[in-house]
């Protein structure tokens, strides 16, 4: 039977096995910055995350490693109720779907789904027939729809041309969705996703800005992190992956002599921004990346997607619409949240993840946590919690 581990089962596993389940900041790695009550993006007021992972051995010796994750911006209104968004390539070896409508129409229409490589197509048709099962069809007749789609490849871990990821899986994550603590490491899309040779997956994180108007801001990051070499890794500024070369994907095929992995980072947050500040956000993401050694390799699919979550009755189609925004000259604060939460979201992610048998005797071994400790201590860099 393949194992489906739901947001709300993985969420209360997470909750109780803790101590057993540290996260990067559990470990001592310093982080700048102040982050929302759950440090994930569901301290954005309204994001849901819901996902569903794929784990079986086949009788043919094929083994699952996938699933699926998704982002509500709206909760359960976002198959009806729109948001500011954009998006941005790094590096375009990978895909994102629907997001010439997000350039033209600077709307985020629907969820976010995040998947393996293979699934995208699959994963889009379930989303389009879960909105038209949702409801009473738009004005045009239909439940005309554009959604967005994710993904990164796990074909190293998962028998990704035997396409598991099925419409109910998709259907699964969309009404499991909830806010909360969202789980992270070997879950949802990033089950069999691997980065800097490392096993990973799903990270989050977030932070808290202070606005100069008055009040919060929060932005909140997810990634299914899936790109990177060993030796270029870097965790708080510390060269982790030069001391850290043992533990590496044991595979029946030769090593990888170059990028050839991706990342997905999703950036949500409740500050007023217009699609063109969105945009400025989204390529932020990029310097969080860049944070952990990573330098875009010709063959990694960087692609990122910011949205944010005010200005909801801007959304409601009326002849003339009027939005809020934060003033250029007020944006820093959320570009550094953005860096900083994109980098511990990453690194919640390795950490969070476990080692991995997966197909065709390929074995992904997830970083060790005595060892990172050690490493961030030869550097002056381990900030134990108080």
């Amino acid at each position: 039977m393949i194992r489906l581990l739901t947001a709300t089962a993985l969420c209360a596993f997470f909750a109780s096995a803790s101590a057993a389940e540290p996260r990067a900041r559990d470990l001592g790695v310093p982080f700048e910055g102040a982050t929302g009550a759950l440090n994930a993006i569901t301290d954005v007021a309204g994001v849901t995350v819901g996902q569903v992972t794929l784990i079986e051995d086949l009788a043919s010796g094929k083994k699952v490693r996938t699933g699926v994750t998704a982002i509500l911006p709206r909760g359960k209104q976002t198959l009806d109720a729109p948001v500011f968004g954009a998006w941005f390539a790094l590096n375009g070896n990978g895909e994102m779907t629907g997001t010439a409508w997000i350039d033209e129409s600077g709307q985020l229409e629907g969820p976010v789904m995040l998947t393996n490589t293979h699934s995208v197509g699959v994963v889009r048709d379930a989303v389009i027939a879960e909105r038209v099962r949702s409801g009473v069809a738009d004005t045009s007749g239909y439940w005309w729809s554009l959604p967005v789609v994710a993904e990164t490849w796990d074909g190293e871990l998962n028998d990704i041309n035997g396409f598991h990821v099925r419409p109910e899986h998709v259907s699964q994550a969309l009404a499991n969705a909830s806010s909360g603590p969202v789980a992270e490491g070997n879950v949802g899309g990033g089950t069999g996703m691997i980065c800097h040779e490392f096993k990973c997956g799903i990270g989050t994180a977030s932070r808290l800005i202070k606005a100069d108007a008055g009040g919060n801001y929060t932005v909140g990051v997810l990634v299914q992190a899936n790109y990177g070499m060993r030796d270029p890794l870097r965790i708080a500024g510390v060269p982790v992956g030069q001391y850290l070369r043992n533990d590496r994907i044991y595979s029946t095929a030769a090593p990888a002599q170059g990028e050839t992995g991706s990342i997905i980072i999703v950036v949500a947050t409740d500050a007023p921004l217009l699609p063109h500040q969105l945009k400025r956000i989204a390529k932020r993401a990029g310097m969080g990346l860049a944070r952990m050694g990573s330098y875009a390799g010709n063959g990694s699919g960087d692609i990122f997607l910011a949205f944010s979550t005010a200005n909801a009755a801007s959304m409601k189609e009326a002849a003339v619409s009027q939005a809020s925004f934060v003033g250029l000259e007020h944006l820093d604060g959320v570009f550094e949240a953005t860096v900083q939460a994109t980098e511990e979201a990453i690194v919640n992610a390795m950490v969070a993840a476990r080692d991995m048998q997966g197909n065709d005797g390929h074995y992904a071994k997830a970083i060790s946590h005595a060892g990172l400790v050690k490493v961030l201590k030869r550097f002056g860099r381990y900030a134990p919690r108080k």
